[in-house]
């Protein structure tokens, strides 16, 4: 039996973390998460790690898109923090926010990490970026780092 199983190392893979600036007092604890397992577990240079800051979680997908279009990455991260209020914003934010990243993902055969928190409160969010529920930015740096691996022994 064969089993496909990706390492987490990938000292020479080149990873762009792509960050929404909105809610950017959560986020950047993200991109601290990120580029800490990128460069502890995935063993990863600080001159393989691109980061590409657009305005909100709805820019993520094209800016995302662009940089896989562009070639040269291995795996693409993209990180932000979509909080719900009392109108239907936070859906289609959300909602499209994800399916444009999983789009890119399978048009340009590349990973796209959805770190990407979506929560109906503040306090919810403060728990995925860093505290009591670990950092969701570095979880997504590991699928990432994982799926470079699985897809180069895939062939």
């Amino acid at each position: 039996m064969k089993v496909i199983e990706g390492a987490v190392a990938a000292p020479d893979a080149k990873v762009t973390i792509v960050v929404s600036r909105f809610n950017s007092f959560l986020v950047e604890s993200l991109v601290e998460g990120a580029v800490d397992t990128l460069k502890r577990f995935g063993q990863v240079k600080d001159d393989n790690i691109t980061i590409v800051r657009v305005p909100g979680a709805y820019e993520l997908p094209v800016a995302a898109q662009r940089v896989a279009k562009k070639g040269g990455t291995d795996a693409i991260i993209a990180l932000g923090a979509v909080i719900r209020g009392g109108t239907p914003h936070f859906e289609f934010v959300a909602g499209e926010s994800n399916k444009g990243l999983a789009h890119v993902a399978m048009e340009y055969d590349i990973p796209v990490a959805f770190g990407v928190l979506t929560t109906d409160t503040i306090e919810q969010a403060i728990e995925r970026a860093g505290t009591k529920a670990g950092n969701k930015g570095g979880e997504a740096a590991l699928g990432a780092l994982e799926m470079i691996n699985v897809l180069a022994e895939i062939g």
